[in-house]
């Protein structure tokens, strides 16, 4: 057997698992209709067949109808819940892989106005900040309810055949007791950290009476809230004791921080740019401490640290969750000795950022994640060899390029500038966003493994592309900042990427319009305020930033409120003129009735960017197809068909941005759902 400390088999109990890797519950909002049907399934036998040696579902699984999900989760109050966990289950198990769900009751974090419209309950009347219900007060009879509630749903989960369940108490009702920050009880469940503890422990009695002895049962908490109105390491520590004390379970799975906000939120579940496994000897002193299983999983992306965690003792079996969304082989390349050809996770937190816009999770590099029923993470051989052109290597030219060469064809890549990554290059100029390169990086490295052939420094014009006698042409040229938005003015006004890019200074008083929403009006917000200049952001919307989401706009929250910048949303940036060595700036609503003005010395406008596709018009005619893509063949996974123009010489498709302004995510996904089939 291999010396690696990943591979090593755990025993937990009678159950034994086959390495140490895991993903932690984490809730994707695969749900149909509450139930983890042919989507959810597909998503957790991926892994399985990764050769992962334990799958947590559900982040979390709700007990109650007064815990309705906020966003898609798992209704473990519902019988027929035993059926659709039965058949993930058994099918996770034919790959080798245990199974275990987490279930919770939400208390407070959670609303009144979901599911039957039931209050929300905690012990405090306080309201949590990011989900905004004001809770009911817990009472006796909610706490026996809740307790039988724990106990039905752990006995659905026994009886679906899980390997084991997990209870979620941080942030959710079970730590609402532990923490004083959340707990107003004036009762026996109130006060010390026995009365605190107490609802936990009979509900964890009330289950262990249940489903017997046997089954496992575990608890994923904080050990320290990582806040002065919550409780400390040293109360964390003893926490850890007294639950490994009760008897009642037999792993622990140990994290800190607390959610309630969002940047309380992000701390805990850390993104690109901040420290990785953070938490990681937190756990390690809880597992000296009590000398029990630890569990751990808290930005763990590569497999050094998870390696490193395994062999220095810190805990007993760690968890690459959101890595596990980029790379569902993770475990299958470090048995082939293929590490080098893991798709990293980049820390973009594109995956948890929709969830909490009510979207389902998707990586932001990966499309096949969430969607293995249609979309694959082995790109199979194709049955003819192709020529292959792509023009432009941004992300997802160059995923069209290494799904290309993965079916076997002879792939040319031309470039315009010296080197790949598109508008990654841009978004990396941000040291804290430097990670996207990994996105780049990682096709790179496996177009140049494949033979794929790059011209850089090279603006291919329709000749150029036809010299090379291509059976199909991908466009991938993206596009270019959209400034010319004013009624007068748009002479006067420079983007977002000019700042970015360095093409041109900060001013020292500077309006940003920012009507895209996305990253670059921060990124440029950023750069700008740190040279100690005034900077106000203002948009047409109700909020700003909506296309940043909530995780992401931590930090540059964090950077920009320390630096005064002034946000203001509703209003419209209507036009510039001169006066002087100074810009004024008209300033108008779409609620109307307003019209004023406001001076600057630089005004930037931020509105996305327009398709760069001169290339592809010049090239449509010569194509069979004529650019046209079946959206029915698209959408059902089939290979396109169109055949336009009998005397085509190739077929052509572009695009990402080249099509319309969207994200990296939707690039890449335009270049796996067409070049799988080609």
């Amino acid at each position: 057997m291999s010396n690696d400390p990943l591979l090593q088999p755990f025993k937990l109990k009678h159950l034994t698992l086959r390495n140490r890797l895991m993903t932690s519950s984490h809730e994707p909002a695969y749900p149909e209709d509450g139930m983890p049907k042919g989507r959810y399934r597909a998503y957790h036998v991926e892994r399985a067949k990764g050769g992962l040696a334990l799958t947590m579902t559900a982040g979390s699984a709700a007990v109650s109808k007064d815990s309705p999900p906020v966003f898609n989760n798992i209704l473990a109050y519902k019988d027929e819940v035993v059926r659709w966990m039965r058949e993930l289950t058994d099918e996770c198990h034919e790959h080798g892989a245990a199974v275990m769900i987490q279930l919770t009751h939400l208390g407070r974090r959670t609303r009144w106005d979901k599911g039957e419209w039931l209050p929300a309950v905690a012990p405090t009347l306080e309201r949590e900040p990011a989900h905004r219900a004001f809770p009911k007060l817990v009472e006796t009879w909610d706490i026996e309810r809740i307790k039988k509630d724990f106990a039905d749903a752990a006995e659905r989960m026994k009886a679906s055949g899980v390997d084991g369940v997990e209870f979620e108490s941080f942030g959710h009702l079970l730590s609402q007791f532990w923490s004083p920050m959340s707990n107003e009880l004036r009762n026996e469940y109130g006060g010390s950290l026995e009365n605190r503890m107490r609802f936990s422990l009979e509900v964890l009695k009330a289950v262990r009476q249940r489903v017997g002895p046997e089954f496992i049962l575990g608890v994923r908490y904080v050990a320290d809230e990582d806040t002065p109105d919550g409780y400390g390491k040293k109360e964390g520590l003893e926490i850890s004791r007294r639950l490994k004390d009760s008897g009642l379970i037999d792993f622990l799975n140990v994290t800190r921080g607390h959610i309630e906000t969002d940047a309380g939120l992000t701390d805990q579940i850390p993104i690109m740019g901040m420290a990785s496994a953070p938490h990681l000897e937190l756990a390690g002193e809880v597992r000296a401490t009590t000398k029990f299983p630890v569990f751990h999983a808290t930005r763990i992306q590569d497999v050094a640290t998870a390696r490193f965690a395994i062999a220095e003792g810190k805990v007993d079996m760690i968890g690459m969750t959101r890595a596990h969304m980029a790379d569902p082989h993770i475990m299958r390349k470090i048995l082939e000795g293929r590490e080098h050809d893991i798709r990293p996770c980049v820390g973009a937190n594109y995956c948890l950022d929709r969830i909490y816009q009510g979207a389902m999770a998707l990586c932001i590099h990966n499309p096949s994640t969430g969607r293995e029923e249609t979309m694959p993470h082995i790109i199979t051989k194709a049955p003819t060899k192709k020529k292959v052109v792509v023009v432009g290597a941004g992300p997802g030219g160059l995923e069209a390029a290494r799904v290309a060469a993965a079916r076997g064809h002879e792939v040319v890549v031309f470039e315009a500038g010296s080197k790949v990554g598109g508008q990654i290059l841009l978004t990396a100029q941000s040291p804290r966003r430097r990670e996207m390169l990994g996105i780049t990086d990682w096709r790179l490295a496996q177009c140049e493994a494949q033979g794929v052939t790059f011209h850089y420094n090279t603006w291919a014009e329709a000749d150029t592309v036809t010299a090379e006698k291509p059976d199909v042409v991908i466009i991938a040229t993206g596009g270019l900042p959209h400034t010319e938005v004013l009624k007068t003015g748009n002479d006067l006004v420079i983007s977002g990427w000019d700042i970015i890019s360095g093409d041109v200074k900060p001013g020292t008083d500077v309006l940003i319009y920012d009507d895209a929403g996305d990253h670059v009006a921060l990124q440029a917000a950023e750069i700008i305020a740190e040279t100690g200049a005034k900077v106000e952001i203002m948009t047409r919307d109700r909020s700003f930033s909506p296309e940043v989401m909530a995780m992401n706009l931590v930090p540059y929250m964090r950077t920009l409120q320390k630096r005064d910048v002034k946000f203001t949303v509703t209003y419209l940036l209507e036009s510039v003129h001169r006066e002087g060595n100074q810009l004024v700036a008209t300033i108008a609503s779409d609620y109307g009735g307003i019209s004023k003005e406001q001076t600057h010395d630089q005004i930037i406008v931020n509105h996305g960017t327009r398709p760069n596709d001169d290339l592809y018009y010049a090239l449509k005619p010569l194509s069979n197809n004529l650019g046209m893509v079946n959206y029915d063949e698209l959408i059902d996974s089939r290979p396109q068909t169109p055949l336009e123009n009998s005397d085509g010489q190739f077929r052509l498709f572009r695009i990402g941005d080249a099509v319309a302004a969207r994200n990296t995510h939707a690039a890449i996904y335009d270049a796996l759902r067409i070049m799988k089939d080609v």
